[in-house]
């Protein structure tokens, strides 16, 4: 049995759901992940008469494919869909069997309109929770447009493939047999980069706003919606919605919500945005603020939006070590993500960089997977929790070398090594690794201001208690600010006071 009891009564309200037949044809063998396969598509079957299910042979076994009656979508799941993919699945189901994917009418007739054959190969793990965006992003527009298909693999039943393609991380995606792109993208970007769309200089045609936000995740979110709240104009220049937040996994500090996930956060904050009359320019980056009689916002495809006033809320991004290799090797074993990409390293030997909180984790987590790990910490002592710490130590396949500092990243076409130095002799080492695993924290997303606003050494935009930095009129939110603590509830709480001050400059002005 691959589903239990409690998930199958989760899964009966969605099965009921189904507004018309559908037709699984899976291609299996006689093997274990077959028997598993054939398994999950008859336990399925067996939900609901809605659901049928025939051999079939297609490229990879075990595969299954999901299709009308009759018509074949091209959604197809290489290996078992559990995990996070398990929402891939059901919503595939869902929307095969004629239920309308939650996309708006603009975007059904982009997707509609493609012109071209599009065969996607889609390499996900079980445990990455960025990969669920781009394979439901990827099964919709095969849903909708019969030019196009998505085969999601599962990289651990497929490793093979994973070698042959060179691929150390994921989601990875390829179209027609080549490299098409690599990580988390939205619908919208994929669209983008299939229609080869425009890069919006009719965003310079934009009426001033009163208060634009510049960033996407929680500080920008609630910035956005505290202004809209007030009834002035608003809006919002989001790269992707949830920022940083997409690549957190389990939530279970932001309070009245005892958990939660990074992804659905995210969604959760771009949902939220969209209840109210606010301007959403999506898929764009800020490149410059100028002051003259209004803010005027450069845009990196050359637009100019102008504003009263704004509020930059861009959070931050992975610290890397700075080290050679690192950044010729990033995607070829070196990574940022063990969540991710730590299934691809199953039976290696890895390096996890950092003594923290976040760099313990990771370690605790690959142990189960990788043949053995590999901690270095440039500091005498880890800086980890007790908690975590003595579950590090009860671990047999875990070395830590503490007092070292990275050196170099060595290797070919991939990793293959780490050189270090031992501080308190200097003397230098040298040890083979597969892969390497980056956790040493976050810098601020802030290089774009140049010395607009005021910065302190970390490149933290100065604020004070009311969000407003050294220039009257620009205020910051969130992990781009010198906020002591960079917390999920923090953000949306100097969101709030960056808009609320926003609007009291306004009204004073």
């Amino acid at each position: 049995m691959i589903l239990d009891d409690e998930l199958k009564e989760q899964l009966a309200e969605y099965i009921d759901l189904l507004e018309n037949d559908i037709l699984i044809k899976a291609s299996v063998g006689s093997d274990e992940l077959s028997e598993d396969t054939t398994a999950l598509v008859e336990e399925l079957a067996a939900m609901s008469p809605k659901i049928k299910v025939e051999n079939a042979t297609l490229l990879r076994t075990p595969s299954f494919s999901i299709n009308r009656i009759g018509e074949d979508t091209g959604v197809i799941f290489s290996g078992l869909p559990l995990g996070h993919e398990f929402n891939s699945l059901i919503l595939a189901m869902l929307q095969v069997s004629g239920r309308p994917p939650k996309i708006d009418d603009k975007t059904i007739e982009a997707i509609k309109n493609l012109k071209g054959t599009y065969n996607f190969e889609t390499y996900m793990s079980l445990t990455c929770h960025n990969c669920p965006d781009v394979v439901q992003a990827l099964n919709i527009i095969s849903i909708l447009n019969p030019n196009v298909t998505n085969v999601t693999i599962d990289g651990e039943s497929f490793y093979d493939e994973l070698d042959e393609k060179n691929i150390m991380a994921v989601p990875a995606v390829y179209l027609n047999g080549e490299f098409f792109g690599l990580g988390r993208m939205t619908l919208e970007e994929i669209l983008a980069k299939l229609s080869s769309a425009p890069t919006g200089a009719d965003l310079n045609d934009k009426e001033p706003y009163d208060v634009l936000v510049v960033g996407g995740g929680p500080a920008g979110a609630s910035a956005a919606i505290y202004s809209a709240r007030k009834g002035i104009r608003t809006g919002i220049i989001v790269e992707r919605f949830g920022g940083q937040v997409l690549d957190t996994l389990g939530i279970e500090n932001l309070i009245g919500v005892k958990y939660t996930e990074g992804p659905k956060l995210g969604a959760n904050l771009e949902e939220h945005v969209k209840d109210y009359d606010v301007d959403i320019i999506n898929l764009q980056r800020s490149k410059n603020i100028i002051k003259k009689d209004l803010f005027e916002v450069e845009l990196e495809n050359g637009a100019i939006l102008k504003s009263k006033t704004v509020i930059i809320s861009t959070g931050a991004k992975w610290r890397n070590v700075g080290v050679p290799g690192e950044q010729e090797f990033k995607n070829k074993g070196v990574t940022y993500c063990p969540h991710c990409d730590g299934p691809l390293f199953k039976g290696k030997e890895v390096a996890v960089i950092g003594g923290g909180n976040s760099g313990i984790e990771a370690a605790i987590d690959l142990a189960g997977i990788a043949n053995h790990v590999t901690v270095f910490e440039f500091m005498p002592e880890l800086k980890a929790d007790s908690v975590l710490l003595n579950r590090l130590n009860s671990l047999t396949n875990v070395t830590v070398l503490k007092n070292v500092q990275t050196k170099e990243f060595t290797g070919t076409s991939k990793i293959d090594g780490i050189t270090y130095v031992v501080r308190d002799t200097n003397e230098v080492k040298h040890i083979d690794v597969d892969g390497i695993f980056v956790q040493i924290g976050l810098v601020p997303n802030t290089e774009w201001l140049n010395d607009t606003v005021e910065k302190n050494k970390l490149g933290e935009i100065v604020i004070d208690n009311h969000g407003a930095t050294n220039i009257p009129g620009i205020f910051a939110a969130g992990d781009c600010t010198d906020s002591p603590y960079k917390q999920i509830i923090i953000s949306m709480g100097t969101g709030a006071t960056a808009a609320l001050s926003a609007f009291d400059y306004l009204i004073r002005n």
